[in-house]
């Protein structure tokens, strides 16, 4: 048998990983993968350029030490790539494929290169390999579930290396030579469990150490369960486990025999929890998800992960926050010991139970950012303290760390085609709590794939409340992110649907949006047609305050298209909307509006006026910026008029204005970002 090796910490992804003593063995595998990144390709060989990345291959079984080998060539070679090392996984824990706009996303996040909002694969794959043109990286892609997966993610470039790994051959790439792992070698194997034992058991009873090793097929997933027990047991001889080993042959691998004897040995409890963790989302958990799961304390929770990890079921992963995943290899395992041993309705409500807490943290996370509402405040103080983040930072670190975790949680609510009430608030958190923390422009992509989820499962149901909702949330992010024209087609879809649905908020919210997105694009005419169509809806429902707005909007419209006479009276009618309302603030940006309309218009004396009248509004709403704006565009009035004592008065007390402001912005306390409104007419807060 060839010389191997396993991680003893088990089969894992190696994340930054850079300890050689912890690696054991597989230096013939090691040093032929290292040869074969020198071999010439077949490329070379019939004189033309290598047109892409090399790549390698390592093949084999879950639990076998792929993942663990292809870390440790990484680590060793990885100084030959001065622009880093990427990493993704492109299988989830089920065994789930990962869509490839997914993974390359993910690595241009990685590489900091910013990717638009809702591309698809094609324009994702390319722009992954634009930036990957002038790099020399090594690409690890782990558990890849076919050939077309690695085949998207490779960079045109033969500067850069890939590193595969997957249960099989990836017929379809050329050139590559699979590097396939059996068991480890009795000699490796043994050294696995005295890392777990200690070297007296071993040297004690050698042979039952070796019969042991032998038992486990030198798989290093079963090695390290093997190892975990002993090591919970001081008292008991390795003799005693290979014989219990030996009794049980059954029909399953050895993995699942040796996690089955596990699983018998826990307390009933930690049994259970166990179980239930084949729930976590992305095979992420943290002490809130398991103590959810098991419906227990979070203290109590953490003792138990910890107590996992010495038995070999868990790995810590390395962050600032507790937080811990199952092995890809013990997943389906633990799903089935949760279907022998729950009744469907027991992990229905499990499941419930967690995705419950996910929405309260959610709450929290966005809570405690937005510091100047009492009603925020209030809710705050009403969660239970475990539930309760000591502070913004604190809350956005543990949104960073659990993101995958809670995006594959969105997917996972959604995941039977259903849109439930605990499907929409988890959504409509997640995504209001991204944008607290983060920006609308910073979370586009996971606020995209959100939206995306509800529109999915709003198609398939046919479901058109939610189907406007969610088409309205996705055409906002395309407006945002310049994607103006599929921002509008959006917009029309989303009208179909609030007609359809007899939703007459969304209804309005689409035409107004329409009529937004022709704005943008200079089409004023039809900007002001669906403006005044919303209008119209807003009026006949008696919403005065929105039409104040829409008459603004109509205004703006009339603006750019340069007819000045029916914007002024748009701007009139918003100035008098917000007047009867009592909205101070929009009185005087509306009055500001009016004053540069009648500038535009020629008419310098009635701008004057109209520009003192909003800078006495604007000082009720106490909107400093808006006053300074007012007295610039006043003292150019003046000059205008010959006035140039005026108009340096005016330009001089916007100047010190502005100074006052920043003087005061240096000394304000830092604040977390108000959490922008997610607009879904079927999403409860």
């Amino acid at each position: 048998m060839t010389d191997q090796a396993v991680d003893p910490d088990g089969v894992r992804l190696l994340r930054d990983v850079a300890d050689e003593g912890r690696f054991l063995g597989r230096t013939r595998e090691l040093k032929e993968l290292r040869a074969d990144i020198e071999r010439a390709g077949l490329d070379t060989l019939s004189g033309r350029k290598v047109p892409r990345a090399r790549v390698l291959l390592i093949a084999g079984r879950p639990g076998s030490g792929r993942s663990a080998l292809a870390g440790e060539l990484v680590r060793q070679v990885a100084d030959r790539y001065p622009d880093g090392v990427l990493r993704a996984r492109l299988s989830e824990p089920d065994g789930t494929r990962v869509p490839v706009e997914r993974a390359a996303r993910e690595l241009l996040d990685a590489l900091e290169v910013p990717a638009p909002a809702g591309a698809d694969e094609d324009e994702l794959s390319e722009a992954l390999r634009t930036a990957l043109a002038d790099r020399r990286v090594l690409l690890l892609l782990d558990d890849a579930a076919d050939a077309e997966q690695v085949d998207a993610l490779l960079p045109d470039n033969p500067d850069c290396l890939a590193v595969a790994v997957s249960s099989g051959p990836l017929t379809g790439i050329a050139d590559v030579r699979p590097c396939t792992l059996g068991g480890l070698d009795t000699k490796s194997a043994v050294e696995v469990l005295s890392r777990f034992t200690g070297s007296v058991r071993i040297t004690v009873d050698p042979r039952a150490a070796e019969r042991l090793a032998e038992q486990c097929e030198g798989q290093p997933a079963a090695l390290v369960l093997a190892g975990g027990w002993l090591a919970a047991r001081p008292k008991a001889a390795v003799a005693d486990l290979a014989r219990q080993l030996h009794t049980d042959p059954g029909q399953d691998t050895v993995v699942s025999r040796v996690l089955r004897l596990v699983h018998a040995s826990l307390p009933a409890s930690a049994a259970r929890t166990l179980r239930l963790l084949s729930l976590a989302p992305a095979g992420l958990i943290d002490p809130h998800t398991a103590a959810a799961l098991a419906g227990c304390s979070v203290e109590s929770a953490r003792t138990t992960l910890d107590d996992f990890v010495a038995h070999g079921l868990l790995h810590p992963v390395g962050s600032a926050l507790p937080q811990y995943e199952v092995p890809c290899c013990l997943q389906p395992l633990l799903s089935a010991l949760a279907e022998d041993h729950e009744r469907p309705a027991e992990l229905q409500l499990a499941r419930a139970r967690m995705l419950e807490r996910t929405v309260r943290l959610l709450q929290s996370c966005r809570a405690i950012t937005e510091t100047d509402s009492l009603k925020a405040r209030e809710k705050l103080l009403g969660m239970p303290r475990a539930l309760r983040f000591p502070g913004p930072r604190a809350a956005a670190d543990w949104l960073r760390v659990r993101r995958p975790a809670l995006l594959a949680a969105a997917r996972l609510a959604v995941a039977d085609g259903e849109l439930d009430t605990l499907a929409r608030r988890l959504m409509s958190q997640l995504a209001r709590a991204m944008v607290a923390h983060f920006g609308t422009q910073a979370a586009a992509s996971d606020l995209y794939d959100i939206h995306g989820l509800v529109l999915d499962v709003a198609e398939r149901r046919n479901l058109p409340r939610e189907r406007a909702a969610a088409l309205l949330n996705l055409g906002d992010l395309d407006a945002r992110t310049g994607r103006t024209a599929d921002a509008l087609g959006r917009y029309r879809a989303a009208l179909d649907a609030g007609r359809e649905a007899n939703d007459p908020y969304a209804t309005g919210r689409a035409m107004e949006s329409v009529g937004g997105a022709h704005l943008e694009l200079g089409d004023y005419d039809r900007a002001a047609d669906w403006f005044g169509r919303a209008l119209a809806e807003r009026l006949a429902r008696g919403e005065h305050e929105d039409a104040a707005r829409l008459y603004g909007r109509i205004g703006a419209a009339h603006t750019y298209a340069g007819r000045y006479g029916e914007a002024l009276r748009d701007w009139r009618a918003a100035v008098a909307g917000h007047r009867r309302h009592g909205d101070v603030a929009a009185q005087a940006r509306a009055l500001s509006e009016l004053a540069r309309v009648q500038e535009y218009a020629g008419r310098l004396d009635e701008s004057l006026r109209t520009c003192q009248e909003a800078v006495d509004w604007a000082c009720r709403a106490e909107d400093t910026r808006l006053q300074a704006a007012l007295h610039l565009r006043i003292a150019d009035s003046f000059e205008h008029l010959g006035d140039p004592a005026s108009a340096a008065l005016h330009r001089g007390t916007a100047e010190r204005m502005l100074a006052e402001e920043a003087l005061e912005d240096d000394f304000e306390p830092e604040h977390g970002a108000n959490a922008c409104e997610i607009r879904s007419s079927s999403v409860e807060d």
